[in-house]
């Protein structure tokens, strides 16, 4: 699919505040549910490796349900991508926010009564991990499609290979760095943020600003003329 340029449309700004809920989602999953990952199956991988070779502290029940989840959230974000070929822009980006706000919120309300320091009762914990990752491989999968450069809102390891590769100290212009920084920098608050609420109060709180952030952020790149344009395969 194709989508309006760069410089003329709000994408950009769009998926760095999405970014920030990168950062919120990672803060409640590794700080509430137990060191699992829902927005990074990297970690996961890693994790349920650590799992099968009898590491304390580590079990592979919920790394294997974060990853089936969040299969499951791209599998569906594939089928809504393609179905909004030929369609406005704007049309696609509100399914997508409607489908992760609401996941969310769903989330918060199942945290209500969750205890981190017990990880009780753990059908809430295994139904939050679901949750929160279909909405992040529902995320993932939008965002391949979008093609905007250096700017996927969940994995920073080739943005920060980018800035120092592409960098002029390594012979190269310097490209995007403006956005891979904010990028970083995105993540970075949303993980800061993210941290204080779910230690301070728990996790209904950061579900339900993510939640919001998406929503609030999409509602507003909509008003954006660009996102009047066509999407065409």
């Amino acid at each position: 699919m194709t989508v309006p340029k760069p410089s003329s449309a709000p994408l950009p700004w769009l998926l760095l505040l999405l970014s920030v809920t990168t950062g919120l989602v990672d803060a409640i999953s590794v700080l509430g549910l137990g060191k699992v990952f829902t927005a990074n199956m990297t970690g996961n991988v890693v994790f349920l490796g650590f799992a099968a070779a009898g590491t304390p502290g580590f079990h592979v029940a919920p790394y294997l349900a974060a990853i089936a989840a969040f299969l499951l959230g791209a599998l569906v974000a594939g089928r809504v991508g393609k179905h909004h070929s030929g369609l406005p822009l704007r049309r696609w980006l509100l399914v997508a926010a409607l489908v992760e706000a609401i996941l969310l919120w769903i989330a918060a309300g199942v945290a209500v009564g969750f205890n981190i320091a017990s990880q009780s009762p753990s059908s809430h914990l295994f139904a939050i991990i679901a949750l929160t990752g279909v909405t992040m491989g529902f995320r993932n999968a939008t965002i391949r499609q979008l093609k905007v450069p250096d700017l996927t809102t969940t994995v920073l390891t080739l943005t920060i290979t980018g800035l120092a590769a592409d960098s002029s100290i390594a012979g190269g212009g310097n490209p995007n760095w403006a956005r891979r920084i904010g990028s970083i920098a995105a993540i970075f608050l949303g993980a800061t943020i993210g941290a204080y609420l779910v230690t301070h109060g728990g996790l209904v709180a950061p579900l339900i600003l993510a939640g919001g952030m998406v929503l609030a952020g999409t509602l507003a790149c909509m008003l954006h003329p660009a996102a009047g344009e066509t999407l065409q395969a």
